[in-house]
């Protein structure tokens, strides 16, 4: 409950904001009056609450005609002027620059900074930009609002010791994504605010957006966090969320949230990492490109709340497939990029440096599960992968939602288990060297490796503990990788399934009664063609489930 200070607070936030469903001019005479207001977190729950009994309208921008001419290639000519970044002086480790707003950026993104808890605006102004003087963006009106904003790596005087390293650390763009580089200086993978109705054939899938930002001055230059808050709007529910984001060896953020739905929602994904997967060494075809693999992400890793390790390998399938892990109160999950050779590669991008990204509750969540969504895409240039958490309860109108996690941003899970790990998932043709190939067999081959393979005794094999859905087994066998690597095992078997329809496998290394790995999960789409190059006629949605 707010005292009377926090009542007052929210008052006058409320009236400063208010005109969230009005032209954003109307909001930027309100706030350059430079008196500010104090917030507090609860402050902005309060508004978040009260905002969600209206109805929602879009937020517009009276200069859509001028954004429409600021295309891609407008775009990378404008660049902030670093010399007049937030906390470019002082205090504080880390300078603030913002993204200028253009044809693909088009919802306008009010910033606050908050000095001593009162929070004052940052008032857009294009000569915080260089740009060239027949710049469309010459033609926006002042205050028209910012797309977006970075965190710096470093104060201004040490950008020149990065040498390749990332200059900047955290980025805030669209709608409510976000993304951080990990412990090897790379973006890739990126996170939402929330995910709703991903996937869903009879709906079209909403996209909220961050529509105010507001950023805690640091005490000192000492300081290791940054404490941000925005305010989540969109069609469904309107939210508050605070992040504190450390920069460590990559980026910890621990993220609160109170959302207020204005409507139902079928699909209810809390917590969303959204990533790219292309191909692997899975299921490449031939000459669909030159280099070997393509993702930011190759799998989905889960540590349920009983306590198992589950490791399922990325699909590019060939319709739309949403497969849900039902669990009870998980300890995490997270996409990551397990395979870091440079050789499996072979592009400038720097794929084997893309960070992994680990989803840790901070309380318990309850019943529901992780559900994973793989869209068939033909191209690296679509982010075709989703991982969430939706609660069993349905997400109706009027229910509110409490939350805490923490996103870690690094190169591994944070908690890595002493398990032996899946590390490749190869196919081929089934049968036996050297003897017709059976037609509908497909052979699978599953590597692990970690410590408890190399403590085997000499002559002892592991056993390949096998469930599917569907079709039979055969010639099933483990054997260690011949490339003088301790604990490198594999475990190979064929696959006879009819039919096109997916199939669930499951498969664990184990000796007498010791679990020796991770437990490896797949779905096998018999008819695949050319990742992304749907020969069938428009996809129907599939669901998949699965107990974790």
């Amino acid at each position: 409950m707010l005292n009377r200070r926090e009542l007052v607070s929210f008052a006058s936030l409320y009236a400063a904001l208010a005109s969230l469903n009005v032209p954003a001019a109307v909001v930027a005479n309100a706030a350059t009056s430079n008196e500010g207001v104090r917030l507090t977190f609860d402050t902005l729950v309060s508004l978040a609450e009260e905002t969600a009994l209206k109805p929602y309208v879009r937020p517009t921008t009276p200069t859509d005609a001028s954004l429409s001419k600021i295309d891609y290639e407008a775009l990378g000519h404008i660049r902030f002027d670093p010399t007049r970044a937030l906390f470019s002086n002082g205090p504080g480790k880390y300078p603030i620059t913002f993204f200028h707003m253009g044809k693909f950026f088009r919802v306008p993104v009010k910033m606050h900074v908050i000095t001593k808890g009162i929070a004052h605006p940052i008032i857009y102004d294009k000569t915080l930009f260089t740009m060239p003087a027949d710049s469309p963006a010459q033609a926006l009106a002042p205050d028209s609002g910012f797309a977006g904003f970075r965190l710096q790596e470093n104060r201004l005087e040490d950008q020149k010791k990065l040498d390749w390293k990332q200059n900047d650390w955290v980025a805030f763009l669209g709608a409510s994504y976000f993304r951080a580089i990990g412990e090897q200086y790379q973006y890739g993978i990126s996170a939402r605010g929330i995910a709703l109705d991903v996937a869903q054939a009879d709906k079209a899938e909403e996209f909220p957006d961050f529509t105010h930002f507001w950023f805690e001055t640091p005490i000192d230059n000492r300081q290791p966090t940054m404490t941000l808050y925005a305010l989540l709007d969109g069609r469904s529910l309107c939210g508050a969320y605070r992040f504190v984001v450390n920069r460590t060896k990559g980026v910890v953020m621990d993220i609160e949230a109170a959302l207020f739905l204005r409507q139902g929602v079928d699909r209810f994904g809390i917590a969303p990492l959204t990533s790219m997967h292309w191909f692997d060494e899975t299921a490449k075809r031939t000459a669909i490109d030159w280099r070997p693999e393509v993702h930011d992400s190759d799998g989905l890793a889960l540590w349920t709340g009983t306590g198992e390790r589950i490791w399922r390998p990325l699909n590019n399938p060939p319709r739309t497939m949403a497969s849900a892990f039902s669990d009870n109160n998980p300890r995490g999950f997270g996409l990551l990029q397990r395979d870091r050779s440079f050789d499996h590669y072979l592009d400038g991008v720097n794929y084997q440096r893309r960070p992994s990204v680990w989803v840790e509750p901070l309380e318990n969540w309850g019943e529901g599960s992780v559900q994973l969504v793989e869209i068939p895409t033909d191209d690296e240039i679509h982010d075709n992968i989703v991982a969430m958490w939706v609660p069993k309860e349905p997400a109706e109108a009027g229910q509110q939602y409490r939350l805490k996690y923490r996103l870690h941003w690094l190169s591994d899970e944070p908690y890595p288990t002493d398990l032996a790990r899946c590390v490749a998932t190869r196919l081929g043709n089934g049968g036996l060297p050297g003897q017709p190939r059976p037609k509908g067999v497909r052979k699978f081959v599953v590597e692990f490796t970690g410590a408890p393979l190399e403590k085997l005794a000499f002559g002892v094999r592991p056993e390949a503990v096998l469930w599917s859905s569907r079709g039979t087994f055969s010639n099933v066998f483990t054997e260690p990788v011949p490339n003088d690597v301790a604990g490198h095992w594999r475990a190979q078997f064929d696959l006879t399934a009819e039919g096109n329809e997916p199939v669930e496998m499951r498969l664990y290394l184990r000796q007498g009664e010791m679990t020796l790995s991770e437990s490896w999960l797949y779905q096998y789409h018999p008819f695949n063609p050319v990742p992304g190059a749907l020969a069938q006629p428009a996809p129907h949605r599939s669901t998949s489930v699965s107990k974790a």
